[in-house]
């Protein structure tokens, strides 16, 4: 699906930009002759149809390039975030068993000594000299059930779990997205700033459809809030698409009042929830209509929407409406829809969800339930409007900067520091952010209670930088049930003073 999308962009607005990262750009047309000839070369390496190829890049237009030859060749495509740590990579390139890692400098570390991996470094996969010439290769299989993509997200222990999506699924993510006609909008594409990793759900499963729309994709080595700014003004973008926290920093940014915005017509944010307070400053301060948007990696990064505009205020503090082709219910433990007013489980049913978890048939089966809905595990009421609230989690997770972090994955860690007896990690709200973890701490005998910068130090080698606690508190014990289960209301009661 991908190398078609980006064969239609090279031919109806090849010189359009695709990807900008600093001085680099590389237009449609460039990504399209670059893939083509990376394609053999995978071909080359035993690479074709129900291969995974696990790309360890960072963004950019390498990644655009790599990921469109994968599609080429038929095989699937893996994307493994940057910001992983080593044991990450490592623990993501096992769960998919991928046949090939396309790594980028510095991303090599830690990566299965059994698989085989190429360096890839600026300017792409190259022939090796003096290899034989690559095959040429066929015109790979269209169809809607071959495997398109898998992306990372964590299960309830913090252990990687890969979605599998296939063609069909991505194609429904599409449609979801733009409509139904593509060609009413081939071309109309604008410049975007690419707000997350090229491995996220929300980039590889919408990449087909910006290539036919021509977006020119403007990518950050690392995410400011003054870039963003003048990224917005400098190339007049119409809409910008953030987490929550990042649009908290672009309105504390001293650049906001002395660029013009005046092109930005809407923000879109997801991956965290958009207070009250942040949508109103947004809307007064940008003049924009506000799109909070509720999905998340097993509902293929389409779900619920809520607009806030001038006519229809009362979206505030929702997820808004199922989107055209999504369908939402709240049920109970049992699976029994429930009335409105009452909380339960948001579940969805839609073409976009996932196949499945890739070689674990046990967590596919208990994220479905017996008639086809996607379990989310996030609590949620309806209210008479027809607009979804959200009423809490089911689990611990907490999300910081549109992050999933599993306290109990984070424990683990930081369990194993020398002077820390016992370890429970819980979020506290945070204005930027929206939720940070604190590490509610029992100091080991004979130790000096150790500080934060200490178990951050322990923990960073094996925790992404957003898994790390932000604060610690240092207590006699920690609190239990009466069933000697950690009490974490009571502990987020602690965090809380």
């Amino acid at each position: 699906m991908l190398s078609e999308a980006v064969a239609g962009a090279a031919h109806h607005h090849g010189l359009r930009p695709a990807v900008v990262l600093g001085d680099r750009a590389m237009s449609w047309a460039e990504v399209h002759l670059a893939a083509e000839a990376m394609a053999p070369l995978l071909a080359a390496r035993g690479v074709g149809r129900g291969s995974v190829v696990a790309l360890a890049l960072p963004s950019g237009p390498e990644w655009v390039v790599a990921a469109t030859a994968v599609d080429r060749v038929g095989a699937v495509i893996a994307g493994i975030s940057p910001v992983a740590t080593a044991p990450e990579r490592s623990a993501m390139v096992e769960a998919v068993a991928a046949d090939l890692v396309l790594a980028g400098p510095g991303l090599v570390e830690g990566l299965p000594l059994r698989t085989e991996v190429v360096e890839m470094s600026v300017g792409g996969l190259v022939a090796e000299p003096g290899a034989p010439p690559p095959p040429v290769v066929p015109d790979h299989d269209r169809s809607g059930s071959r495997g398109y993509a898998v992306c990372f997200t964590s299960g309830t222990t913090g252990a990687p779990k890969a979605a599998a999506f296939s063609v069909d699924r991505a194609r429904a993510v599409q449609r979801i997205d733009v409509g139904p006609d593509l060609d009413a909008v081939r071309g109309t594409g604008a410049p975007m700033i690419a707000s997350t990793q090229f491995a996220h759900v929300g980039f590889v499963l919408k990449l087909p459809w910006y290539a036919a729309l021509g977006c020119t994709l403007h990518v950050m080595p690392r995410w400011r809030a003054d870039d963003a700014v003048e990224l917005l003004a400098a190339h007049r973008m119409p809409a910008l698409g953030v987490v929550a926290p990042q649009l908290a920093l672009i309105l504390r940014s001293p650049l906001l009042d002395e660029r013009d915005l005046s092109a930005l017509r809407l923000v879109i944010a997801g991956g965290a929830p958009s207070p009250p307070a942040l949508v109103a400053e947004a809307r007064e301060r940008l003049g924009v209509d506000y799109s909070i948007r509720w999905s998340s990696t097993e509902s293929g990064g389409v779900g619920l929407a809520a607009l806030v505009d001038d006519a229809h205020p009362e979206a505030v503090g929702t997820i808004g409406t199922p989107r055209p082709g999504v369908s939402a219910r709240v049920a109970d433990a049992d699976g029994r829809a429930l009335p409105d007013g009452e909380v339960g489980e948001l579940q969805l049913l839609s073409p976009a969800t996932m196949d499945g978890y890739l070689g674990e048939p046990g967590a596919t089966a208990a994220a479905f339930t017996g008639d086809g809905w996607l379990r989310t595990g996030d609590l949620v009421s309806v209210r008479g409007d027809g607009r979804f609230v959200l009423a809490g989690r089911a689990g611990d997770m907490y999300i910081r900067g549109g992050y999933n972090v599993h306290p109990a994955e984070v424990e683990a860690v930081l369990g194993t520091h020398p002077c820390v007896e016992a370890v429970a990690v819980v979020p506290r709200a945070d204005e930027v952010m929206g939720e940070v973890g604190v590490a509610v701490v029992v100091t080991a005998a004979g130790c000096d209670p150790p500080t934060l910068a200490d178990l951050r130090a322990h923990g960073a080698p094996r925790l992404a930088r957003h898994k790390l606690p932000e604060a610690v508190v240092h207590v006699p014990g920690l609190p239990l049930t009466d069933a000697a289960k950690l009490d974490r209301r009571a502990l987020a009661r602690t965090v809380r003073r």
